[in-house]
């Protein structure tokens, strides 16, 4: 009974603004008498997972009608956990069951696929959650309340402030910074592996004070996402629009993951959005990090998330190996050689990266603990000044040269925002990401990326190293922050 109501109230909704929104109707937008069909009787899965998909390196999961994901078809505009079969091979890094989190919409079948960001991890301390946001984020699994309706000004409730504060990009009705993706189906992908969704190996960390036992720890990233892939697949409506996209560790994941993901799902519309996980360009047989300053990084996480080397057999099954034989271009020296890789392979495709210049978080993770002269540094101001350099230097010359070198990557990077480390441009909201000297605000970017009209690409950078670190700054930053 509580269920027809409901269904009735979103009937009579939908009904109320049948003109206005047929005014704005994109492609995967219902009409109104389909609206209202899904609402009595939800849309069949129409793009189930293939033989063909369900066989080769890294399969994605046949549906199993027998298995109980615990999700409602018909229980729209609530977030809903999605239970994972263990025999997808997926689970978390302590080896608790995987799980996920949807938000469906009866009036559109384009979709956004949210990774979430978090740290990242490579030995005890960091895989145990003891260096806190520099370690790998839920150490312990993910809990099955882990994503509620969001609220943002639910301050009595700061685990879900933290989620409310992802992004625009997924947050339905968000109080002041609206964006067109969180009106579309969602699927929010947390992060539990602490290897930016694309490792595939088993690590044993000991406890350097000998105290504790041995971390048994599963860098499985990668086939977790190929379970959130495979479920879509199976339960929703192939999206007419897709946008897949996350800030950080999610960001960067999303990128890795981009090639089978897109090609899996074959949607008409797909775009990307690179939110502060940039790929810099630095070759694995060089031996100069002061022209590559991202190597030591690339090498320190291919070895502790990978069983890839160098020049091994190309049939052995791990993550670089996948996207070498599914991205032509791609060339596993190289691994920044994906922009151009994912250019041609989607041409199509939109596909966007965003950061700040002054970004002294994912910096951190990039250099702090590979160049002698930061990490002895005993000055905090000092330190971040370095990391600011060679992230500078990482973005001006190991990246946007490769992306200019494509016809559908468009960049869009400000100077700082002081929320967050100056990290991520699309989390809490869409404030103070202006590029004042093009005129630009982050919201012209979004809309330049996420477009089914097509268009030029936006590509910009800001140079003014002073505007931004003036009145940059409001009492919701703080308010936030402080409850983070």
């Amino acid at each position: 009974m509580i269920k027809t109501l409901r269904h009735s109230l979103l009937a009579l909704v939908a009904s109320s603004a049948l003109f206005s929104a047929n005014l704005y109707a994109e492609p995967g937008d219902y009409g109104f008498w389909e609206t209202l069909g899904n609402l009595v009787s939800p849309a069949q899965p129409d793009n189930k997972v293939s033989a063909d998909q369900a066989s080769g390196m890294y399969p994605l999961t046949p549906d199993d009608p027998a298995f109980d994901d615990d999700f409602d078809p018909a229980d729209y505009d609530n977030w809903q956990k999605v239970d994972v079969p263990i025999s997808s091979g997926a689970m978390c890094g302590n080896g608790s069951p995987y799980k996920f989190f949807v938000s469906r919409v009866p009036d559109t079948s384009n979709t956004a696929i949210y990774f979430e960001g978090g740290g990242a991890c490579w030995d005890y301390a960091s895989c145990t959650g003891q260096t806190g946001i520099r370690g790998a984020r839920n150490p312990n699994g993910i809990p099955d309340n882990y994503v509620q309706n969001i609220n943002l000004l639910d301050f009595e409730n700061s685990a879900n402030l933290a989620t409310a504060a992802v992004s625009p990009l997924i947050y339905t009705h968000h109080p002041y910074n609206q964006f067109k993706t969180g009106e579309w189906n969602l699927v929010y992908v947390p992060y539990c592996t602490g290897d930016i969704y694309v490792g595939d190996k088993t690590q044993i960390y000991e406890d350097p004070t000998g105290e504790n036992p041995d971390l048994v720890w599963h860098h499985n990233g990668l086939r977790n996402v190929q379970s959130v892939i495979s479920w879509i697949k199976n339960n929703l409506q192939k999206p007419e629009q897709m946008l897949t996209a996350g800030c950080s560790a999610g960001s960067i994941g999303a990128l890795l993951n981009y090639s089978k993901l897109r090609a899996d799902m074959d949607v008409n519309h797909g775009y990307l959005i690179d939110d502060s996980g940039p790929l810099y360009h630095a070759p694995l047989d060089s031996d100069d990090p002061v022209a590559y300053p991202s190597l030591p990084l690339h090498r320190e996480v291919l070895n502790s998330w990978t069983s890839f080397t160098p020049g091994n057999d190309p049939e052995a099954v791990n993550p670089i190996n996948m996207l070498s034989s599914i991205t032509p271009g791609f060339d596993d020296n190289q691994l920044a050689s994906l922009y151009a890789a994912l250019s041609d392979k989607f041409p199509g495709d939109r596909l966007g990266i965003t950061h700040f210049l002054a970004d002294g978080n994912f910096s951190s993770y990039s250099y702090e603990r590979f160049h002698e002269d930061i990490h002895s540094d005993p000055d905090p101001e000092s330190r971040l000044d370095k990391l600011r350099q060679k992230w500078q230097q990482d973005t001006h010359q190991n990246l946007i040269p490769l992306l200019e070198q494509t016809s559908n990557w468009g960049y869009y990077f400000p100077m700082y925002r002081n929320f967050n480390e100056s990290h991520c441009t699309t989390i809490l909201d869409l404030e103070y990401g202006e590029i004042a000297e093009h005129g630009l605000v982050l919201r012209d970017f979004l809309d330049n990326i996420v477009n089914h009209q097509g268009g030029g690409m936006m590509r910009a950078y800001e140079t003014d190293e002073v505007s931004d670190f003036e009145n940059n700054h409001n009492w919701f930053y703080d308010l936030v922050g402080g409850l983070l």
